[in-house]
């Protein structure tokens, strides 16, 4: 696909896993300094894997570690995305995890689902596969209920599409179906297509990409919403919030104004704004 001229970002998970094989342990760690161990040993085996299948290619892999406080600082996130792009125009292929060497409960995504919803939407992307140990997102969950079936696309991610999302995946992840609905709701506020496949059929990613009818279509928000707007709803950490009375309440929500000091009622919590008045 790369080869076709198209621009490729993949996000992958198996650090923690690659260095629990290396270290000869017999399950996943349990504390955090041994997980940030197991990563530390295993982000590097991960890459040279990596970076073996794709040379074989002739194509260049670069390796990304992210923390959510990379995304949630502006400066830091804006320069993120610039990296990206500078990696498209050299034609290199970003290989995008989480930084769990030195990562922390405070600052991290949790999942690559979050991760790579995230990264799609910034560098504003057509197209997100998630690809799983399922066909796709079923109205119950399969592995209890022989009748469930594959829902094929989904519009919009109502509560009853929350509903359907079922527990945590296998013993080496970390992500369910519930981050993907997560996820879902991310990329598609970005204008981003995603669906969720089953990654162990083969060409699974080129038939997707062929708009064959694989796994589920989450179809993208008809009206996206800006970048920066995107960025303040999914990306940053909440500090505090402003009351405001019914006339800025309705310039805002439904005029899609900015907020004018005399339309507010009360400020909670403590943040500093743009003109550097803390509250």
């Amino acid at each position: 696909m790369h080869n076709e001229g198209k621009e490729v970002v993949l996000v992958t998970s198996g650090a923690i896993a690659a260095g629990i094989g290396k270290l000869g342990l017999k399950s996943r760690p349990k504390t955090i300094p041994e997980k940030q161990a197991a990563a530390a040993v295993g982000q590097g085996i991960l890459m040279h894997m990596y970076e073996k299948i794709f040379s074989e290619y002739g194509k260049v892999a670069a390796q990304i570690l992210i923390t959510k406080d990379d995304i949630s600082h502006r400066t830091r996130f804006l320069n993120a995305r610039n990296t990206f792009f500078a990696l498209a125009e050299m034609g290199a292929i970003p290989i995008v995890n989480e930084n769990d060497a030195i990562i922390v409960d405070e600052i991290k995504f949790g999942d690559n689902d979050t991760l790579s919803a995230t990264v799609a939407s910034f560098v504003e992307a057509d197209l997100l596969i998630l690809l799983s140990d399922i066909e796709g997102l079923y109205d119950s969950n399969p592995r209890t209920n022989p009748n469930a079936k594959l829902i094929h696309e989904v519009k919009e991610i109502t509560e009853e599409i929350e509903n359907c999302a079922g527990g945590a995946g296998s013993s080496l992840g970390t992500g369910g179906m519930a981050t993907k609905i997560s996820a879902g709701r991310i990329a598609t506020a970005a204008g981003v297509s995603m669906v969720i496949a089953n990654g162990e059929h083969e060409n699974v990613i080129r038939d997707i990409v062929n708009l064959k009818e694989v796994g589920t279509l989450f179809a993208p928000n008809e009206h996206p919403l800006p970048l920066r707007k995107h960025w303040i709803t999914f990306s940053t950490d909440l500090k505090g919030k402003l009351v405001v009375d019914d006339g800025a309440f309705e310039a805002i929500f439904y005029n899609h104004k900015s907020l004018l000091p005399k339309g507010l009622v009360n400020v909670e919590g403590f943040f500093v704004t743009r003109s550097n008045c803390i509250y």
